[in-house]
């Protein structure tokens, strides 16, 4: 596949003014989250938070490429694309706060996210698998960090779904840093795009600060894979703030200047400023997707605090129908500590 960086006149694009429009909505309800949640976690709301500022044109356009009945394979860092895709802001809070995802019940196609690294990749390779066994029509898009495609899943997961021909994406967003490692210390190759070659099918590049260039690099990529071609997707683009709240990047990183402009210029400024020189937006319709944004996202916060805090053994209860001898073991240390200090319930 090829790579495609740089802007071009709507009219250039497949899409409709409209779904420039919606595809900055979305950019503005992800950044509205990201800002509210890093302050919730600032004030002990919740113990932890991996911020995705920065990120956010690269997430929604590759939601909005996908079919409403394809499957998302989610980390930690994909809210913006959750999001887009319609999870609740609630159900991604409640997360952080202990407690089930999908706390509201919805039955979006859209797998919990995976916090250990890369784990997802070979339960999205087996989604794909079982997609060509029952004859269904639908893809799976997995997404992940640079940092993952060092793991044994990466390889494990891609290698299978070369051979068995399944319909994924596997969407990695480069934000040119696992945590403090840097992407030349990831891999000697010239891309992460390139390591696609190694498993038989293609892998190509986009600039993930652009949405439009993600949403039509992505929706060529999901055509391929429901045709039986895999394709590996590399969105490059920069992660603004830290790995998460108890990271300081200034400690392993020059801010910007190891990145061309195009990559860490902040991409809901550059959206913004494309649609109005396209003459698609303007200040009341800037400041109206605002207002709904954080109407949207006060509604999620006051359901979050609504909901009792979890008890401590219900980190075990969605695990196994039946728990093994292992985690029986663990419950009952887990409530015998609780009772030993007097711990009621859990707040975060």
């Amino acid at each position: 596949m090829h790579r495609v960086i740089g802007e071009r006149d709507v009219e250039e694009t497949p899409f409709s003014p409209e779904q420039a429009r919606t595809l900055y909505r979305d950019m503005v309800r992800a950044r509205r989250f990201d800002e509210r949640a890093l302050a919730l976690q600032r004030r002990g709301w919740m113990s932890g938070y991996p911020p995705f500022k920065g990120q956010e044109a690269s997430q929604v356009g590759a939601a909005h490429a996908m079919a409403e009945s394809d499957w998302l394979f989610p980390t930690y860092r994909s809210n913006a694309m959750q999001i887009a895709r319609g999870v609740p802001m609630s159900d991604l809070l409640l997360f952080r706060r202990g407690r089930a995802e999908y706390d509201s019940g919805h039955t979006l196609p859209v797998f919990p996210q995976a916090v250990p690294i890369a784990t997802q990749i070979p339960h999205a390779t087996g989604a794909g698998m079982a997609m060509n066994y029952r004859d269904d029509d639908g893809a799976v898009v997995c997404y992940f960090g640079d940092g993952a495609t060092s793991e044994g899943d990466f390889h494990e997961g891609l290698n299978f779904a070369g051979v068995f021909e399944t319909p994924t994406v596997f969407f990695c967003e480069n934000n040119n840093w696992a945590i403090s490692l840097p992407r030349d210390r990831q891999t000697a190759a010239a891309s992460i795009a390139d390591r696609a070659e190694a498993y038989g099918f293609s892998g190509g590049q986009v600039d993930g600060n652009d949405p439009l260039a993600v949403l039509e690099f992505v929706g060529s990529a999901l055509e391929s894979a429901r045709d039986g071609e895999p394709v590996l997707v590399e969105s490059m683009t920069y992660r603004q703030g830290a790995h998460t709240t108890s990271d300081d990047p200034s400690r392993y990183r020059d801010e910007e200047s190891e990145l061309p402009e195009w990559r860490t210029r902040d991409p809901m400024e550059r959206y913004e400023e494309y649609l109005r020189d396209q003459g698609l937006i303007n200040d009341e319709y800037v400041e109206t997707i605002h207002e709904e944004a954080d109407e949207e996202l006060a509604d999620a916060v006051d359901r979050a605090e609504a909901k009792e805090p979890a008890e401590p053994e219900e980190v075990f209860d969605s695990v196994y129908a039946e728990l093994p001898p292992r985690l029986r073991k663990q419950r009952e240390e887990a409530l015998s500590f609780a009772e030993e200090h007097d711990v009621q319930e859990l707040e975060h």
